[in-house]
């Protein structure tokens, strides 16, 4: 069966969904420009309470999925585990700093918008794209435990080290943020951390009263299109506040999307051999190899907002990361089909 058709019906066309969403706002920021102060009127500080509601609700649903208990599977094979860690946490961050630098350097809101993406590991889309491809689910699902508690501990420091420290290094200015290491570990807190606690309070608690069966096929059936309903409410929003902006620089939106496209090919293919040349099965390597391509938009977009407004261009460049993605992602799962073909015997 083809890939694509085993996808729901608004996973099969979220891309479709994102442009439609992104239209609506951009229509609503330039023929109703005083929306956008309407919007804004529900703010406290730099925080936009119903943004903060949506992304908060985008993260939710896949971190109510993952089984935290099953993170121990990785240690069976610690060569394999710690080339994976090494790829995702080392390889990723450089690889993306290193894109960003080359094809937005005069762009420098949305180069830091890009290194955010960069050090942000997928956590939810990565489970769809493994199980189109054929993945292991146990595997997938600890790799997104694993990434999920490493970005509560250690995205601030990222962060902090990718924007000031890296660029002064490579002999270009550090990008300067208003903002302390503590105040961004402040918004990776609430808007990873409460989803996070959410989702292990949920888990847990409702697999005791109700069972593990009903959490499966009822309880994550009902809150799985929150994601989806969240981040297009999201994206409304932000673009409707930069409505005008966007229909003055369209070419912006390829400008983000080149690299993120050239860091989807050079992680997933750099994982797929490294994992293979350590004995990896297919479906471990599937695993392994989706998980270091993807990011985790919805963290980005949540920190570019919480640490440089929603007019940011940082948030700009968040928002085109699931446009991108979703196509790039779908001919990944087109080409694991076709190297399992080929160097992989059955």
């Amino acid at each position: 069966m083809p890939a694509n058709k085993r996808l729901s019906f608004l996973d099969r066309y979220l891309t479709i969904w994102i442009f439609l969403a992104m239209g609506i706002g951009v229509c609503l920021g330039y023929f109703i420009p005083e929306s956008g102060n309407y919007i804004q009127s529900f703010s406290s500080g730099t925080t936009n309470i119903p943004l903060a509601i949506g992304l908060i609700l985008m993260m939710y649903a896949p971190l109510a999925k993952v089984r935290y208990e099953k993170i121990p599977a990785l240690f069976k094979n610690a060569k394999l585990f710690t080339a994976s860690l090494f790829i995702t946490w080392i390889v990723g961050p450089f690889v993306m700093f290193l894109l960003s630098i080359l094809f937005l350097h005069n762009y420098p809101e949305y180069m830091s918008g890009l290194i955010l993406i960069g050090i942000a590991p997928c956590i939810a889309m990565v489970i769809v794209w493994n199980e189109l491809a054929g993945g292991n689910r146990e595997y997938v699902a600890a790799l997104v435990g694993i990434n999920t508690i490493m970005q509560v501990l250690f995205f601030s420091v990222y962060a902090w080290f990718y924007m000031e420290i890296m660029p002064g290094l490579f002999g270009y200015k550090s990008i300067e943020i208003d903002i302390s290491m503590s105040q961004i570990g402040k918004t990776v807190a609430i808007y990873l951390g409460i989803p996070f606690l959410a989702g292990i309070v949920s888990q847990y608690f409702l697999i005791k009263i109700k069972g593990e069966v009903w959490f499966n096929t009822k309880f994550l059936k009902f809150v799985s299109p929150i994601t989806l309903i969240a981040l297009l409410g999201t994206i409304v929003l932000m673009f409707s506040l930069k409505g005008q902006m966007i229909v003055a620089i369209p070419l912006d939106v390829i400008r983000v999307a080149i690299p993120l496209s050239i860091y989807f090919a050079i992680m997933f293919v750099l994982a797929f051999f490294v994992a293979k040349k350590l004995g990896a099965s297919y479906a471990d390597n599937a695993a392994i190899s989706f998980t270091a391509a993807g990011n985790n938009f919805e963290l980005a977009i949540a920190v570019a907002i919480g640490v440089f407004g929603m007019n940011s261009g940082q948030a700009f460049a968040g928002v085109i990361g699931p446009l991108v993605e979703v196509p790039a992602l779908i001919l990944m799962v087109k080409l694991a089909f076709w190297l399992r073909k080929k160097h992989y015997s059955s």
